[in-house]
């Protein structure tokens, strides 16, 4: 099965926004506590965080991280979080059904933030509550002055400001499980008041407003139109929220999951568009992808199933710790793939979740922390991708889609940089293996020379179902794409079924 196309590093697409190699954390399951946050764990430090976390987290290379919700937001009040430990109150956590302590809040997160090299994102809560405790979270914060909210932040040990430059306005508000949940009329006209108000008082803030929640909502479409027409003017992203799981066995089907990511984001920009032409205005509204990621979700009965099981209230059950194999990463990356591909709008992403919590890391009280197969794409991609995004069109074999129809088996973008350029592509077919020839003539023009493969990395497993255990936690990872050369002008890519890589010529 052949492909074949080009690579011409000025066929440029976008600047790259650092931030599409966002992450989001969530007060969930054992995502903060036993997760990041074990005090009594040989690894952490004296206030209570992993380092082996840490490390991993350093090394996935996650820009901008999402926090605290999610679901859990539109429950939380942040005062809770703040101030000493001691005086904290335990709260019900009616999201997930859980008790939250409280341990773990705005400040122990910040720092926490200063250990893995992020930057915050903050969501507010637009469920229970509304624009006065979004403007109070901001003032306690941002603000630079002397008033009652900076001297409790000083009190609570931080006299300078955070400097938080981006916020959500809500999570996911079309969602009747949603605490809050409201119709797109209301919600549009909530998040247009409340982000008013806050540029009242920080003018330079970006903000972002509550798209669909999957774009198989019911009101999917009509719900971006209508919370952009209140809302057009106030903010500067709009979100998506996207998971993607195998079902049925369907193995092939589940390999198209990046044309449906696709195929949403273009939807979106597109209504967004129209939004604006209808306001004669030359504004873009960017996307702000900030929940993506592979979630079993659903059941063999396509029952959802996401409550704790231990009765009453615990505090940090597990939930969600799916168990990725090696075709979730490969799906996985191809949805890196989608996200660079559209990074023209796409400006700002969160993987959903960082660690336990359908995460690229796992740990165990106690024990280990370990990377799931879906690591090992996102860390590349991180690492690898250059200044700028470039076009790979391509043109060959297929495979077949119920969904979609007939779709391209080979899906690939480029970056360029001070590095070099950086090819990822996946193989999306589940039983042929692929070779993806480029012409690499403009790059060797712009060189004046030929390029050498500088890395390869191919992640692949005989069984697609392998995955990375606490008894095997490296069952799973990344190989030398050995096979892979530049002969005569052509990059050839040979790339077996069922596989991710990524190339750095140089």
């Amino acid at each position: 099965m052949s492909t074949h196309g080009s690579l011409d590093p000025h066929a440029v697409l976008t600047v790259v926004d650092r931030r599409i190699f966002g992450g989001f954390v969530e007060h969930l399951g054992r995502h903060i506590y036993d997760g990041i946050h074990e005090p009594g764990h040989p690894s952490a430090g004296p206030d209570g965080f992993r380092r082996d976390v840490v490390d991993l987290v350093r090394e996935l290379g996650v820009s901008t991280i999402r926090y605290p919700g999610g679901n859990f937001v539109s429950g939380y009040r942040w005062e809770d979080g703040v101030g000493p430990r001691e005086e904290r109150p335990r709260r019900l956590d009616l999201a997930w059904h859980s008790t939250e302590t409280n341990e773990v809040g705005l400040h122990e997160f910040s720092d926490w933030l200063e250990l893995v090299g992020s930057d915050l994102m903050l969501a507010v809560n637009l469920g229970t509550r509304g624009t006065q405790e979004a403007l109070d979270l901001l003032e306690y914060a941002n603000l630079d002055a002397d008033t009652a909210w900076t001297r409790k932040r000083a009190e609570h040990g931080r006299p300078e400001p955070l400097g938080v430059r981006m916020w959500c306005l809500g999570n996911e508000m079309d969602g009747p499980w949603q605490l809050g949940h409201r119709n797109a009329d209301d919600y549009g006209k909530l998040a247009s008041r409340t982000a008013k108000a806050m540029r009242m008082m920080q003018p330079d803030l970006e903000l972002v407003v509550c798209g669909s929640s999957g774009s198989g909502m019911p009101t999917f479409g009509s719900w971006e139109r209508t919370v952009l027409e209140h809302t057009f003017e106030d903010v500067d992203f709009i979100s998506c929220h996207s998971y993607y799981q195998e079902r049925g066995g369907d193995a092939q089907e589940f390999l198209a999951s990046g044309v449906d990511m696709a195929r949403f984001i273009e939807s979106v920009v597109a209504i967004a568009d129209s939004v604006a032409a209808t306001k004669r205005s030359d504004k873009r509204i960017m996307i702000s992808f900030d929940e993506w990621n592979v979630w079993y979700l659903f059941d063999e009965n396509g029952e959802q199933d996401d409550k704790p099981e231990e009765a009453g209230w615990p505090v940090a059950p597990r939930l969600l710790e799916d168990r990725y194999h090696a075709l979730d990463a490969v799906v996985f990356g191809d949805l890196l793939i989608t996200l660079l591909q559209h990074a023209d709008r796409v400006r700002s992403a969160s993987l959903a979740q960082l660690v336990n919590v359908i995460a690229p890391i796992m740990t165990e009280p106690g024990g280990p922390a370990w990377r799931q197969t879906t690591f090992f794409p996102f860390s590349i991609t991180s690492r690898l991708t250059g200044e700028q995004v470039v076009r790979v069109p391509l043109d060959g074999a297929t495979v077949t889609s119920s969904r979609f129809g007939e779709i391209p088996a080979v899906n690939a973008v480029a970056t360029v940089g001070e590095q070099g350029t950086s090819v990822f592509v996946v193989n999306r077919s589940v039983d042929e293996a692929a070779t993806m020839r480029l012409d690499v003539s403009a790059l060797i023009a712009e060189l004046g020379r030929e390029p050498r493969i500088a890395e390869s990395h191919l992640l692949h497993d005989d069984d697609m179902y392998a995955a990375n255990t606490l008894d095997d936690p490296e069952r799973v990872g990344v190989a030398p794409l050995e096979d892979a050369v530049i002969r005569d002008g052509i990059l050839e890519v040979p790339l077996p079924p069922v596989s991710w890589a990524a190339l750095l010529l140089a």
